[in-house]
């Protein structure tokens, strides 16, 4: 056979192994037509993850900037184990303004927040009773809430979806205590017919209704069956006055114990109710009150004593397994936090030169970009708002994404930030994925009204892994679960 022969069979196998790698699978393409959604409204595009193998098993339209959904979260979290550290932790620091005489502290307490993701009620109790070990049990002054070290975010928290009272839509906060939610737990009491309702944290000044009258229901039943019904809409739940919890209907017997986290209705005044409420039921007492401030003693003083989150990597792993929106932009605001340099030299991490004015968004997004850019590509940076995914704006393409895998995968934080996945069937906001391959594949969902989006790594029966993207932006979005359960178990079968 002749050179040129030889050049042009080579290449027409070339090009028909680019075709077939182009080929949308039989199985994920019935599913998309079933959908009703068309190939020009979804990005697909399987992978080696180590990068290897030149063409990809599957591409389609993967230069295409898509709307990613809550997969932008992957973007945030390898972008904050980069950069901060997998050891990296947020203070809370306590100081006392004057001086401590038989348990009076004659002076303010102040608490400033640096933006610790998870500082939910049972950690601000740890905190509160650190207070009294230093032995306060009464408060001359006020309890003032430091929270400068972030921007100002005042959002209605319905103007997202209309859904004001779901804690996915709480906004970030320097000193974010439990979400901005009160958490209600209900517990039947046959006897006495009656659920008796806990509230954890205590709110000041909210009236909170403590039983709900049981209505029959079927004796028996499963909170995880239809025996227990809408629990939520039978109690006839009333958060219209802000000073009162209450509940016009009543709670099924068959539902045993639920809990119910709802954000409060005014999110400015939260913090100053939960933080008063908590001190008062552990038996503090206060004569001042509690308030938002800036005071001096947050720069000329030494702290009492600082609180440490749990480190980025556990954070992570509640950020990408329940795709908790405010935990992510908690942490996409810190990337700007001032105060990081030094927590990363503390924990063996270079620093980034940040600015001495509060974190923002504006300055988080130049940090990812500058990031990206040096760290992923010069082009194909993704378009960030608010680094959760909650957002009508973010953009990002499938061919970059899948490049910032490949690279996590090939770095030492890959066992971090594979960890942090959702396990297809097993666990997170995938443990009801209709995949056949369960556990096969560790992946990071995400929806919002017209998307649907899926992206990760895929663990093939011949031992190979593979990084997976897929996206829907269309108005039948929510339909295409199903297309997207056939890819990963055609990813799966190499």
């Amino acid at each position: 056979m002749s050179l040129q022969k030889c050049l042009l069979a080579a290449l027409a196998a070339l090009v028909c192994g680019a075709a077939l790698a182009q080929k949308i699978p039989p199985d994920v393409a019935a599913a998309l037509e079933r959908a009703k959604v068309p190939l020009d409204a979804v990005t697909l595009l399987v992978v080696d993850a180590e990068g290897k193998g030149g063409t990809p098993r599957l591409s389609h339209r993967t230069q295409v900037q898509v709307n990613p959904a809550s997969v932008m979260k992957l973007v945030t979290t390898y972008a904050g184990l980069d950069l901060l550290g997998p050891a990296y932790t947020w203070p809370t620091s306590v100081f006392v303004e004057g001086a401590v005489r038989e348990g009076t502290l004659f002076g303010n307490l102040v608490i400033k927040g640096q933006g610790d993701p998870k500082l939910v009620a049972e950690r601000l109790w740890l905190l509160l009773r650190r207070v009294q070990g230093l032995g306060i049990e009464k408060i001359a002054g006020d309890i003032v809430l430091d929270r400068s070290a972030f921007e100002t975010l005042e959002a209605d928290p319905a103007s997202f979806d209309g859904e004001p009272l779901r804690p996915y839509n709480a906004t970030p906060d320097a000193l974010l205590l439990n979400f901005k939610s009160v958490v209600m737990t209900f517990v039947p009491d046959r006897t006495a017919n009656i659920a008796q309702v806990h509230y954890e944290p205590p709110l000041a000044g909210v009236q909170m209704q403590t039983t709900v009258p049981l209505s029959p229901g079927t004796n028996g039943g499963n909170g995880g069956n239809g025996a227990c019904g809408d629990y939520r809409a039978t109690l006839k739940a009333d958060f219209s006055d802000l000073t009162r919890i209450r509940f016009g209907g009543n709670y099924p017997l068959s539902c045993f114990e639920k809990v119910w986290p709802v954000a409060y209705a005014d999110p400015a005044s939260y913090s100053l109710r939960a933080v008063e409420g908590l001190w008062r039921a552990m038996g503090g007492q206060l004569v001042g009150k509690v308030r938002a401030g800036v005071p001096a003693s947050s720069t000329a003083l030494a702290p009492a004593f600082e609180m440490s989150s749990p480190s980025l990597a556990e954070v992570i792993r509640d950020i990408n397994k329940f795709s908790n929106n405010v935990m992510a932009q908690q942490l996409f605001l810190s990337l700007s936090l001032p105060a990081r340099a030094a927590n990363n030299t503390a924990n063996g991490t270079a620093a980034t030169q940040t600015s001495a004015l509060p974190a923002s968004r504006e300055a988080s997004r130049a940090v990812v970009n500058r990031w990206w850019k040096e760290r992923i590509s010069p082009d194909d940076a993704p378009t960030v708002d608010n680094g959760s995914g909650l957002s009508r704006s973010e953009r990002i393409s499938a061919q970059a994404l899948a490049r910032m895998l490949q690279i996590a995968y090939r770095s030492p934080l890959m066992p971090e930030l594979m960890s942090s996945l959702p396990i297809a069937g097993v666990d997170g906001t995938l443990r009801r994925s209709k995949a056949v391959a369960q556990g096969s594949a560790h992946l990071k969902p995400g929806s919002l009204r017209d998307v649907t989006a899926l992206a990760g790594y895929v663990h093939g029966t011949s031992g190979k892994r593979y990084v997976l993207v897929a996206i829907a932006n269309h108005p039948n979005a929510n339909a295409v679960r199903p297309a997207f359960d056939a890819l990963v178990d055609w990813t799966v079968r190499d």
